[in-house]
């Protein structure tokens, strides 16, 4: 059987063999290699190179066509919304135009965008050499329910309209993407016909000219620019919407690895993420700059490493814990509480699963170490579970007077001011429901004030000027993820409250460290 410091050298050896192979398929991605036989013209059109066609600037027209219909075949049913004469692959733009919106679309129906690239002057499909792309304009989402003043409530009328929406929160309604954004790939590469990359080959189409087989202009829409937070609710009155197309170049690289981000959010989804989830994801690649990332790459790696760490040396530490002896039970208790409600409180705002599954999970932690703390034991009588309590020994009950005279003094402070904000948010915050309300006090009550309860620790700390009886294996991988969650904290969407709090405890740790010192 391997010790704890071997399995945790070899945690940190397939962490690293990990992160060598995602860099060695990041260059893989980026990198493309170039036909060996392009050098020379005639020995490359015998060598099974694929040549641009874009190298022969060719006079281009781009047309955007709307449709209800997922393919199309002729010219019937479909509108005209955008067409770009004389059109420029170099010369980035962006243009509003309104659509109609079928009647089909309105009754929860699929409206289709069609991007053509053709040559100019030619109707689409009287081009043989156009190329073109397919969007779904619409994607159903459920709506996020309107919040409401608790006190002031509302009149009978819009109590009845507020059921009968409450009813219909659960059903998906089709939503408007009021964005289309169009990339072409406009590098002058020279593939190998004999190993084209694959993200790569579905966007191509080629075709024979002379003695050279080409590939015409790559056509991309980045679905990573669609956010949820450009979405539009679709109404049965909706006759026309905005929708913002615009363009801009791509090289190969950044193509490619678009391309992969894409399949990977939309695995994500296959999975079971929503719509809101899969954003998430989208806003930390739309929304970064590529190399700060790349950063973001890394700091996730180390995160997740730490995050396991943490987790293993802490349930070992609370495995062999057999006394309370120093350590302050009513800050585990406070602890759990706080970790359950923060869960409670993610779950009700609907919060990205990227922070709600590890809050999750240590929730469940915490509700374990809790009995551990206790000393309880669950003996089940048929149906009827039956808790039992073991008994603490002297010295145990010395540190559990630190305990309560250190809460004793801190209530003190705590309870008014959390009642007082809980009246507060009641009488100026609108919420979803009386549960949202409570929940949120709790979750402000932690926030604001969670700090406060690591004061018994510390209280019992300093009477027993010890702090051997930590877990700081466990305390020092999770304070190495507090650092790393103060970036997190400007990456991924979160509530204001909760990204305040990442901040508070690096306050806390940096007390205990002054204490260990």
């Amino acid at each position: 059987m391997l010790s704890r410091s071997s399995f945790t050298s070899l945690v940190v050896g397939v962490f690293a063999v990990y992160v060598a192979h995602t860099c060695w398929v990041m260059y893989g991605i980026v990198y493309t290699r170039p036909c060996p036989a392009a050098a020379d013209g005639a020995a490359g059109a015998a060598g099974g190179c694929v040549w641009p066609y874009l190298a022969r600037r060719p006079k281009l027209q781009l047309s955007v066509y709307t449709t209800t219909r997922s393919s199309i075949g002729a010219e019937s049913n479909i509108d005209l919304v955008l067409n770009v004469e004389d059109f420029d692959i170099e010369s980035r733009f962006e243009r509003t135009v309104n659509v109609s919106v079928p009647k089909k679309t309105r009754n929860n129906g699929t409206l289709y965008a069609f991007v053509f690239l053709h040559h100019a002057g030619i109707l689409p499909w009287h081009d043989g050499k156009q190329v073109h792309i397919v969007s779904p304009l619409t994607t159903y989402m459920i709506p996020k329910p309107e919040e409401i003043n608790l006190l002031t409530g509302e009149s009978a009328t819009q109590q009845i309209e507020a059921e009968e929406q409450s009813n219909a929160l659960d059903e998906p309604v089709s939503h408007w993407r009021s964005r289309l954004t169009l990339n072409v790939m406009v590098e002058d590469f020279v593939f190998d016909g004999s190993s084209l990359p694959a993200d790569v080959h579905r966007y191509m189409k080629m075709v024979q000219l002379g003695k050279t087989v080409h590939y015409l202009p790559i056509l991309f829409i980045d679905q990573l620019s669609n956010r949820v937070k450009d979405l539009m609710v679709i109404n049965r009155s909706t006759t026309e919407l905005p929708l913002t197309v615009s363009y801009d170049k791509i090289s190969l690289g950044k193509l490619r690895f678009w391309i992969h981000m894409q399949d990977a959010v939309y695995s994500l989804q296959q999975f079971g993420f929503s719509e809101k989830d899969a954003d998430e994801v989208k806003g930390i690649f739309v929304d970064t700059n590529l190399y700060f990332l790349a950063l973001t790459f890394f700091v996730a790696a180390f995160h997740l490493l730490f995050d396991f760490l943490a987790f293993k040396n802490d349930i070992s530490f609370w495995k062999k814990k057999r006394s309370m002896i120093g350590m302050s039970t009513k800050a585990v208790l406070w602890r759990c509480f706080s970790t359950v409600v923060i869960f409670l409180f993610l779950l009700d705002e609907q919060t990205s699963l990227l922070v709600l599954i590890p809050a999750g999970v240590g929730a469940v932690i915490e509700l374990w170490k809790v009995k551990k703390a206790l000393k309880m034991t669950i003996r089940w009588q048929g149906l009827r579970p039956k808790f039992q309590f073991g008994a603490y020994n002297d010295s145990e009950k010395k540190t559990e007077e630190y305990d309560a005279q250190a809460m004793k003094y801190l209530s003190y402070l705590l309870y008014p001011l959390c009642i007082g904000g809980a009246g507060y948010s009641l009488l100026n915050v609108k919420y979803k429901s009386w549960y949202s309300w409570l929940i949120n006090s709790f979750v402000n009550g932690v926030y604001a004030f969670g700090f406060l309860f690591m004061l018994p620790q510390l209280f019992v700390n300093y009477k027993m000027k010890s702090v051997a009886h930590l877990p700081w294996k466990a305390f020092t991988y999770k304070a190495f993820n507090t650092f790393i969650d103060d970036i997190f904290a400007f990456i991924i969407t979160m509530p204001t409250s909760h990204r305040l709090a990442c901040f508070r405890d690096d306050v806390v740790f940096l007390v205990y460290l002054y204490q260990r010192w």
